[in-house]
């Protein structure tokens, strides 16, 4: 499970995972997506994303439940 795209430093948000080079973190993506915010809205409102940074968080945040037992392969 390599995410180059997704980092954690325990210096930057309290070491979430972030898209790299930002201090946004894969929680936020998840949140906004989660309460129906589309793909553009998104975007729109972080214009430092792209498209393949959000699909990178939302792969590292499957493989991370996965790697906890609690999605099924």
């Amino acid at each position: 499970m390599d995410h180059p795209v997704i980092v954690s430093d325990p210096r930057i948000m309290g070491g979430k995972p972030c898209i790299q080079g930002t201090r946004i973190t894969v929680e936020t993506l998840l949140d906004h997506l989660a309460s129906g915010e589309s793909m553009g809205e998104l975007l729109a409102g972080y214009p430092p994303l792209t498209e393949a940074d959000v699909r990178a968080a939302l792969a590292y945040a499957a493989d991370h439940l996965r790697t906890q037992g609690l999605v099924a392969v």
